[in-house]
């Protein structure tokens, strides 16, 4: 092995290859399933350089570059690579060539908006760990109209299945429309806490994480990252005064596969500074 006071730490090193997060890579090393130069390996904190071979199982792992993909979920879709229940997923809506990115967190079957897909562990875990306190940005339609200090409620918490759920702030939009930005995630939060205080909701369109906003993508629409987005991300995930938006980017149309689901768009018009140039975006790579 390497010399200890060179190279990268083993458990950084396999989050980098697309592994897993770090967390998650410890516990694969300390199990024995790690391999450096033919030997198990169990300790994260071992050193490796280019010289030296680590194997994951059977399979060679070797540093890849960072892939963020910003996906807008339609609704009818699930956020899983394979569905036990043999429902559609949202890699039906991807080419082919983005299936080996994993989603980082779920937006429910019935639920719309963006999410991110990535093969950097790291980076997943610093958009979801609680610690790190990223916003998500909800827009949330309900079954009818509300009294303000329903907002109050929802920002003080309210008790559900799933345990205490509160916002970090909510906004009126309209007598049955609301902004809803949470720093947790819990299972079905947002649903679970407007039937806390007896509203059921209609329609959920997340629009928000962190610094990355969606307004310039279509449902069923991607966007890759370009690599000083990706940095400037890992470096602060959250929401600068105005949230960052892709809407002057290049936008990606879906995929082929997801011909079959009626709710992806299978045109959308490129968006360049809130003008439409009337042609749809072209496919990079």
């Amino acid at each position: 092995m390497s010399n200890p006071a060179q190279g990268t730490r083993l458990n950084k090193f396999l989050a980098s290859c697309g592994v897993g997060s770090r967390r998650a890579c410890d516990a694969m090393i300390q199990e024995g399933g790690v391999y450096v130069n033919n030997a198990i390996c169990v300790n994260p904190a071992t050193r490796v350089t280019s010289d030296d071979t680590v194997r994951v199982g059977k399979r060679i792992v070797t540093p890849r570059s960072t892939e963020v993909v910003l996906f807008n979920k339609p609704r009818g879709l699930v956020c899983t690579a394979k569905d036990e229940l043999g429902r559609e997923t949202i890699y039906a809506a991807l080419p082919q060539k983005l299936h080996h990115l994993k989603n980082v967190g779920r937006l429910d079957k019935e639920s719309e908006g963006i999410i991110v897909l990535t093969n950097d562990g790291d980076l997943a875990l610093s958009l979801t760990h609680p610690r790190q306190k990223v916003e998500k940005e909800y827009i949330v339609t309900l079954n009818q109209a509300f009294q303000n200090d329903v907002m109050d409620k929802l920002i003080a918490g309210v008790y559900t299945p799933e345990g205490r759920a509160a916002a970090k702030a909510v906004r009126r939009l309209s007598p049955r429309r609301v902004s809803v930005v949470l720093e947790t995630g819990l299972k079905r939060q947002i649903r679970l806490m407007f039937e806390a205080v007896h509203l059921r909701v209609t329609k959920l369109v997340r629009v928000r994480i962190g610094s990355l906003g969606g307004g310039g993508l279509a449902p069923g629409e991607w966007y890759a990252l370009e690599p000083n987005e990706i940095e400037a991300l890992k470096t602060n995930p959250k929401p600068r005064k105005q949230p960052a938006d892709v809407e002057k980017a290049k936008r990606q149309r879906p995929s082929k596969n997801a011909s079959s689901h009626r709710s992806v768009r299978k045109t959308a018009k490129k968006q360049v500074r809130g003008k439409s140039s009337g042609r749809p975006p072209k496919r990079r790579r």
